[in-house]
């Protein structure tokens, strides 16, 4: 690498001093991308992911164009799903379909371990091909969260009320919690195997679990949440939980054993402070916002940087992903105004 190595971002995850707030963005790679369709009309996101060379690029796009402080890998939570022997496919408006779901204790435990090596080499290539070569910031690797991989597993696709996983749940918790602790340890290895390659942080995305309230996300999830980052702590990497309409999460999340609690943009990071969330945040404009005026969008993130810019430290994100109708040169003036705005605060 020929400039120097920028580690605001850890930093900033560690809860250390940082001379500005670091930004990246959830869906930065690709979507609102020219350059990134181009590259759809010919490959589907899974023939993507299976090319090292096009994959590294996609991901390292957002970053060049930006300025952002960290990249993050450019795949599907649904990526290690075959190695299990899940058979999903990415259906072009509607999401992941799977054409065996898991619905019985028999499904479940006909499910294979994760090889990293085997099941999924292209996605470690790429990994090292971005942090061996080409990036000048943090990667952040990724997976899903077992509610989340486990709702599209049971339901057979995306859904809006989650009636079958949470039947299973509630109606076979036997079958229920063996497939937790199948998917644990399913995470456990394909993230390990992601920070042995190179990823320096790791976010689990666990978007759906908003649709459990606390005393169920208690009983049901957190045991196997508090396995994974557990496990996860001993790599040494900063650690990031995030999922959407889970506000009622936040104190859940933060007294799990990770660095930075993320935020949707329903959850101000005050009321957050005020409910006792203690570590790091991260977010948390509002996407949508990304279409309004700059005057709009420029008021709405210096209030988000001014209520970060207090002990423990805040990392600048958006609510949930980057919206394919974004103009890219929003993204771009946005980063330099909260790295510009944020060192006057600081």
């Amino acid at each position: 690498m020929t400039t120097k190595f920028n580690d605001t971002f850890l930093k900033a995850a560690r809860n250390e001093k940082v001379d500005y707030t670091p930004v990246w963005y959830m869906r930065q790679a690709g979507r609102s991308q020219p350059e990134y369709r181009k590259i759809k009309e010919k490959y589907s996101l899974f023939e993507i992911t299976h090319q090292p060379e096009l994959a590294a690029y996609v991901t390292r796009l957002p970053v060049e164009q930006y300025d952002v402080d960290a990249a993050i890998l450019y795949k599907d939570i649904m990526t290690p799903l075959p190695g299990i022997g899940v058979q999903v496919d990415i259906k072009s408006g509607i999401g992941p379909v799977i054409s065996n779901p898991v619905r019985t204790l028999e499904d479940v435990e006909r499910l294979g371990e994760l090889n990293p090596e085997e099941h999924i080499p292209y996605i470690l290539d790429t990994i090292k091909l971005l942090t061996e070569e080409q990036l000048n910031v943090p990667l952040i690797g990724f997976s899903g969260a077992p509610f989340t991989i486990a709702s599209y597993m049971v339901e057979g696709g995306p859904s809006k009320n989650y009636t079958k996983t949470k039947a299973l749940m509630y109606g076979d918790p036997k079958a229920w919690f063996t497939l937790m602790d199948k998917l644990g340890d399913m995470i456990i290895v394909y993230v390990k195997a992601q920070i042995k390659a190179g990823a320096r942080a790791i976010q689990i995305f666990d978007s759906w679990v908003g649709a459990l309230n606390v005393e169920d996300y208690r009983y049901y999830i957190k045991p196997i949440m508090t396995r994974i980052f557990t496990e996860l702590r001993e790599e040494n990497v900063p650690l990031i939980m995030f999922g959407v309409g889970a506000s009622h999460l936040a104190l859940e999340w933060n007294s799990l054993p990770l660095n930075v609690v993320g935020l949707d943009w329903r959850l101000s990071i005050p009321e957050a402070r005020e409910l006792g969330v203690n570590k790091v945040v991260q977010g948390n404009l509002d996407p949508a916002l990304l279409k309004a005026p700059w005057d709009v969008i420029e008021k709405k993130a210096r209030n988000i940087i001014d209520q970060g810019i207090t002990h423990p430290g805040h990392i600048f994100n958006l609510g949930h992903g980057v919206f394919p109708s974004v103009d890219p040169e929003v993204l771009k003036r946005l980063t330099a105004f909260i790295h510009e705005y944020s060192a006057r605060m600081k």
